[in-house]
């Protein structure tokens, strides 16, 4: 616990909120020291956890100088379509079906059975009106007003509780869409409104108006939520400012995010990324892939030269296969993102077995509630955590320290109905759940490195989650990764992620053009996201440039920095190179600029310790586990008596508060201030 010096601003809070688990860290400013917190995720209200949680982290709330909180409640609401608001589109006269017919993508070409998401909007629900403006942003029709007045009418009548509105080209002239707005607003409309030019002003009408539908259904259940998290906070003592994380690792306003809720889908797995990224920088260590396995799923990312992936247009809410989004599956959106890859592979996916009684693990989870069967929460269905246990690989006398119960006997249970049907023992069965988790979740780390062109065996691996570090030194070996880093609480490290973000805005302005002098474009930009800044009162910051660049012709672009005095076809051709094995002559499309508005917040980093003398340490106990289809009895240590320089090597396993470190046969591993590095 925290104690009482003096009531002055002293402590930052990160908060992440995950399907299975809300963590908490608390930072000192003044003695540089971390407090966590880790409980169970209140489904039904989120907000009742993290204040409780709080409360127990922090005793004098008054001393709070910033809160960051990253959510995933956004990405869960569409997944289950649940708490999803009752929308209308209004959108052109002929464009009614815009959302189903989309880019006439298939989810997967030769299955005859798949079905596409239904839209977000029904189209009864859909409304079109007379209007247009042309694409050089000229008006050829004025907005038809008695048209406007009569949808109005019906959308009140209706008692919609959010409008989107996404007309043609409103991304060069966005008149028609204000003067719709309006109309609503004077009309007495009570619920939200979003407009395309003011989601995601870039051309593509059809995922400008996906983006904005997708804003739409979100901005009722994401308003209310941080609403209510703000009072009771403030309920509570809290007077300090809270900001949300963005999906591409940034943080920003409670208001912001409340009209904005397309910007929090990803704000979870990015603050991990953040993490991992602020971690490498500090080590100076260039290439870096990030593992991060939680309750429900598992997501794999990437840390080149210091920079994240990003993407700019994601899909949400669609299914996976091997850890790539099938296109078409799910909701386009056009926002920055963190690239990652996610597949259902955590420490809460169930087991099954199918009709040809051949084993499965996933995609269904039990989450927190009821969570694997040994919580003893009312889940029956075997899941990872429950394979191991049985296997001896986590302790069930130390999960949180010892204050949550787990039950073998009824781990036992769960994975003993599978492995009856099976024919096979408790423990083969079990090892098998593991080994099929880790191929689900080697396929993801090989998406974001193989597939992209990156060879796995000359990068560093950052396993953090709470069953990330249980399962690194396997995924190390598929992939033949000779060095891992488990940071220090690697179970609430995504949380440490949102302690070292900073406040960030990013600004795009469509150009689609090929001259080459970008300097007039980028000037018009700047000026738009100074004016914004000074708007929202921020007056210190850096900006960072880039250009989504293409080869004439070409649909998709990739996104390029920005630099005055550089041959940007050049630098284009190379990064389209590295990526795709190829450049070309062809011409260079500049089809939007961006500016990002960087504020910094953070002063909080982790340094290696030099010059440590190494000693070795004294296992608290031995345990019996499989490790690597060996039983054995194993060396189990408790991070927190290591200290400093203590070596020790594999098979051994390492339980902290908040996660468990399973060390396989031929692995050495140290303890630095920051982690444990492992190597082969």
């Amino acid at each position: 616990m925290v104690k009482e010096q003096s009531k002055v601003e002293r402590f930052k809070i990160g908060i992440d909120v995950g399907g299975t688990f809300t963590d908490l860290i608390l930072y000192d400013k003044i003695t540089r020291e971390s407090n966590i917190v880790k409980v169970p995720t209140t489904t039904k209200n989120p907000e009742r956890a993290i204040v409780n949680a709080l409360c127990d982290l922090c005793k004098d709330p008054e001393q709070i100088a910033l809160i960051n909180h990253a959510t995933t409640i956004a990405t869960n609401a569409l997944l289950t379509q649940t708490r999803l608001a009752r929308t209308a589109l209004i959108t052109n006269h002929g464009f009614r079906d815009v959302l189903e017919i989309g880019r006439q993508r298939r989810p997967e070409l030769y299955n005859l059975y798949t079905n596409r998401p239904q839209p977000l909007v029904q189209r009864k629900n859909r409304f079109t009106v007379h209007g247009r403006i042309q694409a050089d942003g000229k008006e050829i029709d004025p907005l038809h007003d008695h048209e406007a007045n009569e949808i109005t009418k019906i959308i009140v009548d209706r008692k919609f509780e959010s409008v989107a509105i996404a007309f043609l080209n409103s991304y060069i002239n966005d008149s028609h869409e204000k003067k719709m707005k309006e109309i609503l607003l004077n009309k007495n409309f009570g619920g939200t409104i979003s407009c395309s030019s003011e989601v995601n002003r870039e051309y593509k009408e059809y995922e400008r108006t996906s983006t904005t539908v997708v804003n739409a259904v979100l901005s009722p259940l994401i308003s209310t939520y941080l609403r209510n998290l703000k009072t009771n906070l403030e309920n509570s003592g809290v007077q300090a400012p809270i900001y949300a994380m963005n999906s591409d690792g940034g943080m920003n306003t409670l208001l912001y995010a409340s009209n904005f809720p397309i910007s929090v889908i990803e704000s979870g797995p990015a603050a991990g990324v953040l993490a991992s990224q602020n971690l490498a920088n500090n080590l100076s260590i260039k290439k870096v892939l990030t593992f991060d396995m939680g309750g429900t799923t598992a997501k794999a990312g990437a840390v080149i030269d210091g920079e994240c992936d990003i993407s700019y247009e994601f899909e949400v809410a669609g299914r996976t296969h091997s850890g790539q989004s099938i296109k078409g599956s799910g909701y386009s959106v056009r926002y920055p993102f963190i690239d990652l890859s996610e597949v259902s592979a955590g420490g809460g996916t169930i087991a099954w077995v199918d009709e040809g009684d051949e084993l499965r693990v996933g995609p269904n989870s039990a989450g927190s509630e009821p969570g694997p069967a040994a919580y003893r929460k009312g889940g029956k269905k075997p899941t990872v955590t429950d394979a191991n246990i049985i296997l001896g690989r986590i302790n069930p006398n130390h999960l949180l320290g010892g204050k949550m119960l787990i039950y073998s006997d009824l781990a036992a249970q769960s994975v003993k109905v599978i492995a009856e049907r099976l024919g096979m023992n408790l423990k083969d069965t079990a090892e098998g759940i593991i080994k099929l988790v880790n191929l689900n979740m080697s396929k993801a780390i090989m998406t974001v490195s193989v597939e992209r062109g990156r060879d796995p065996r000359d990068y560093t691996l950052i396993a953090f989650g709470g069953a990330g570090p249980i399962h690194c030194c396997d995924l190390a070996e598929e992939l033949e990764i000779n060095h891992i880093i488990v940071p220090t609480h690697a179970g609430i490290f995504s949380a440490y992620g949102l302690l070292v973000a900073n406040i960030t805005r990013t600004f795009s302005l469509p150009v689609l053009s090929t001259n080459s002098v970008l300097e007039p474009y980028f000037n018009e930009a700047r000026k738009i996201a100074i004016n914004s800044m000074k708007k929202e009162g921020f007056e210190s910051y850096r900006l960072k440039e880039y250009a989504d660049a293409r080869y004439k012709g070409q649909s998709f672009e990739l996104r390029i920095p920005y630099e005055k005095s550089v041959d940007m076809k050049k630098r284009f051709s190379e990064k389209h190179k590295e990526i795709y094995g190829y450049s070309s002559n062809d011409e260079m499309e500049i089809v939007n600029v961006r500016v990002k508005a960087v504020i910094n917040t953070s002063d909080l980093f982790r340094r290696k310790t030099e010059d440590i003398i190494e000693e070795v340490s004294i296992p608290t106990e031995y345990r019996e586990a499989l490790i690597r289809g060996m039983v054995t009895h194993v060396p189990i240590y408790s991070r927190e008596e290591l200290k400093l320089g203590t070596i020790g090597e594999g098979p051994s396993i390492i339980e902290e508060y908040d996660s468990t470190l399973v060390v396989n046969p031929r692995w050495k591993w140290k303890v630095y201030d920051y982690g444990i590095e492992l190597k082969r």
